[in-house]
């Protein structure tokens, strides 16, 4: 196997690492029910699962 011929010192092995980082989530307005939810995700209003402004299952509170 390959080993470097110097040691990366830690401070140069952070410095790289430090532009990785979390990106603040997106947050869209449904245009049906007006509630807020993460793009490409179900969400749950008055206990009807809805997907891209429609109903996907109707009463969903009680079968989960």
């Amino acid at each position: 196997m390959a080993h470097p011929k110097r040691k990366i010192s830690k401070t140069r092995r952070d410095k790289r690492r430090t532009h990785y980082k979390a990106k603040e989530r997106q947050i869209a307005i449904c245009p049906t029910t007006s509630e807020p939810h993460l793009y490409h995700r179900a969400y749950v209003v008055n206990g009807d699962l809805y997907y891209k402004g429609k109903v996907a299952i109707e009463n969903y509170t009680s079968i989960a």
